[in-house]
């Protein structure tokens, strides 16, 4: 069973910069595609990008595009997501989730949250003057 820790968040200033982390455990990474999703309070959960499990195909929502980039080190059991120019209404909680599957399709299914094996716990995110 993949199990999946968050690390990275905090408080920031508009304008800043952040780097989340999304360690895996129990299962070898480089057969699941890895999304980050964020979570606002009173809002629904929504996909913010998407990695195939060899990293070639990468896929971003539309409000994050040019300033979030998303990477992985299958060798360190690794996701990454690197928050630049990061604005008030980026502020949630970030989680990380993995779909198993080879594909590139896996990352559409991933997010959209039709199928997801597995969250992480989440790490909050505030941006913050």
């Amino acid at each position: 069973q993949l199990q999946l820790m968050e690390s990275g968040g905090g408080l920031v200033q508009p304008g800043g910069s952040l780097r989340l982390s999304c360690v895996a455990s129990g299962s070898t990474l480089g057969v699941y595609a890895i999304g980050w999703f964020r979570q606002a309070p009173g809002k629904e959960r929504e996909g913010v990008s998407c990695i195939t499990a060899g990293g070639g195909d990468t896929v971003y929502a539309d409000s994050v595009e040019g300033r979030f980039t998303i990477s992985r080190d299958n060798a360190k059991n690794t996701v990454y997501l690197q928050m630049n120019s990061l604005k008030p209404e980026d502020t949630a909680v970030y989680y990380c989730a993995a779909t198993m599957g080879l594909a590139r399709f896996t990352i559409q299914r991933l997010c959209t949250m039709t199928r997801v094996d597995s969250w992480g716990q989440g790490t909050q995110v505030s941006v913050s003057s």
